[in-house]
Parts: C-alpha cells; structure tokens; sequence
C-alpha cells in the first residue's frame, strides 16, 4: 500500500488560523512561528481567499478569516486597479502599487470570493474589487493568467459582464501559444514557476469565450506538463532554479506552489471537460505532499495542517509558511472536491 493510501487526508486549517492575525495572514514562519518582521503580501493572502472562499459550509472562524482576507486586498486596491503587494505588520504598504503576479492572484481570489461566498455583502464586495482590478492590464503572462482565471470565475456567476470579458478577451491575446515541437511545446525556453497556470488559463479562457482551439491547445499542453513531471508514477516537480529541456532530474529545492498549480489546472480541466483522468493527476498532487515524491518523505505535517516549505534531496525544509500551508490545503480541498464530483 502507497504512503498516499494510508495517510490521514483530514483538511486542517490550524496552521493557517496560526498563520493568520486580524489584519492579515503572516508570509514566513520559522518552524510554525510566524515571523512577524517579514510581514504580510497580497500574494499569500489571495491564495488564502481562494481556499476559504471555496470550503463549503463555513464555520464561524473560516468566515472570519474570509473578511480578514477580503478587507486586506480591498485595502491594497489603488485608483486604476493596481495594487499593492507587501505590508508590514503594523500595516504600512511598503511598495508602489502595480500589476504584479499579486494583482493577477488578487484578482483570481476576488472572482473566486464573489462567485462562491454565501454571504451576500462579502460576495458584493469581491464583485466591486474584481471591478476595479480589471481596469488594469499587466505585462507579464503568468500574471495576466492568474487574472484570466478571475475574470472566467466573474463570467460564471455573472455572465452579463462586460469587463470580465474584455480582460478574458485581452488575456487571449496575452497568452503563449505552444511551440511545434512536440519535445518541448512549452512556450517558454525554461519551465519556470507556478508553470501550469498558463495552460489552465487558456482551458478557462477557451471555455469562457468558446474557443475551442484555444480551450484544446491548453488541455494538450497541460497534458504534456504533467508528463514533463511525472517519474516512475510520482511527480518530480521544477526546482526552484526551474528547468530547460534535456536538464537532469530530479532538481532540487522543490517549491510545493508547482503541484499546488497542477492541482487547480487538473481541477479546471475536469470540470470543464468531465474527463477523469484528470482526477488522477489531482491524486498524484496530493500524493506529492504526502511522500510520494523524488525524496519519498511527506512535504506536509498532519498535526498541524501546514505544509513545508520546500523538498531537499535530504528532507524537506521545516518551515512552514503561508504560500507552503496553502498549496497543500488546496490540493487536498481540490482532491475532495473532484471525488465528490465523480461520486455524483
């Protein structure tokens, strides 16, 4: 029997609850201590409104934790839809605002948050900071694709929209097109971070705005990702250093963001095709953080529902932040989901 088959799969928000304050949620920890002097980013706290705003049936404190989350990337928002990024904990933002992967996630959080929150004040307010995020454009792919995926989460649940579908129809011409060459059709000369968002961008965007060729090109180069990072059955993710075509294998550090992407590009392309095998690739995710891996050693920690922050070809790193604690929540929230979905 696996490692996977035989560990406790129980979603446990201690850590983030640990990880988080009234006004935020803390970036790094040392151990699971959360370190104050780094503060707090839009990035972590994007992703941590994407998990809560996701889990059914919320609780008292997941619903606090939600507002806290909320009110913190309202409050990064600038006149034109830039934001913020970083903060420090007395609540000082120490960087210009900008259309950094942190607005791309921001945005994502805030058309996940106003699609999915029971609560009709707090889905209207992510409305509102959808609206605004979406007057701003970004340079750079992976953020206008983290961007897409909240425009497409808009387009959902409020399909008269206009301004979700002129960023999805914007983030079209944004994104990368596969190369021809079968070896290697990413459309980067190196596989870098958070890779598989850029091919669920063009699964969501395809969809939303019925183009099928677009929609195919994703599913395809997805396809190809996982197989890029799957050894022997298991995943061997990118390092951190990222990877080119022909580098040997395993790399090392490990970041646990790469099987967290693969596990939301998994989820999007099952659920908008109904294909299962995708169902696999959300098991092999979950599997990573739980020991089948390149190290054969579980990259989360059960007793407190954290997740370590990086794989070493020795162990893992003990640290548990708050990007770490969030991509094994979410992959573990994703599996359950998909399950639930297939079971019906």
């Amino acid at each position: 029997m696996g490692v996977a088959a035989t560990a406790d799969r129980t979603t446990r928000l201690g850590h983030l609850m640990h990880l988080t304050t009234p006004s935020g949620l803390y970036e790094h920890a040392l151990g699971t201590t959360p370190r104050v002097e780094n503060g707090m980013c839009v990035d972590d706290v994007a992703r941590a409104l994407v998990v809560t705003a996701r889990i059914p049936d919320p609780t008292p404190e997941v619903l606090t934790m939600t507002a806290t989350y909320l009110r913190f990337l309202r409050d990064a928002q600038r006149p034109g839809g830039l934001m913020h990024n970083r903060r420090t904990a007395a609540g000082a933002w120490v960087d210009p605002p900008s259309a950094g992967d942190h607005w791309g996630r921001a945005l994502w959080a805030f058309g996940t948050a106003a699609g999915r929150l029971s609560d009709e004040r707090s889905a209207a307010d992510a409305r509102r900071g959808a609206a605004e995020a979406m007057a701003a454009r970004s340079p750079h792919v992976r953020s206008m694709a983290y961007a897409a995926l909240g425009a497409a989460a808009v387009q959902h649940a409020f399909p008269e929209d206009e301004g979700a579908r002129r960023l999805l129809l914007d983030a079209r011409d944004a994104l990368p097109r596969p190369r021809p060459d079968p070896s290697w059709p990413w459309p980067e000369a190196r596989l870098t971070y958070a890779n598989a968002v850029l091919p669920q961008a063009m699964v969501a965007v395809g969809a939303a705005l019925g183009d099928d060729a677009l929609l195919q090109e994703g599913l395809d180069l997805l396809r190809w990702l996982v197989e890029e990072q799957t050894v022997a059955g298991h995943l061997s993710v990118v390092p951190a250093g990222g990877r080119s075509q022909g580098a040997p294998r395993p790399g090392f550090d490990q970041q646990p963001i790469e099987p967290a992407a693969l596990a939301e590009a998994a989820a999007t392309a099952f659920l908008t095709t109904g294909d299962g095998r995708w169902l696999a690739v959300l098991e092999q995710c979950v599997a990573w953080f739980e020991g089948e891996n390149d190290s054969r050693v579980p990259v989360r920690d059960v007793a407190t529902g954290g997740g370590f922050d990086g794989l070493e070809r020795s162990g893992v790193n003990l640290n548990q932040g708050a990007e770490s604690t969030l991509a094994w929540l979410a992959c573990l929230q994703l599996a359950q989901a998909g399950r639930a979905v297939a079971a019906r």
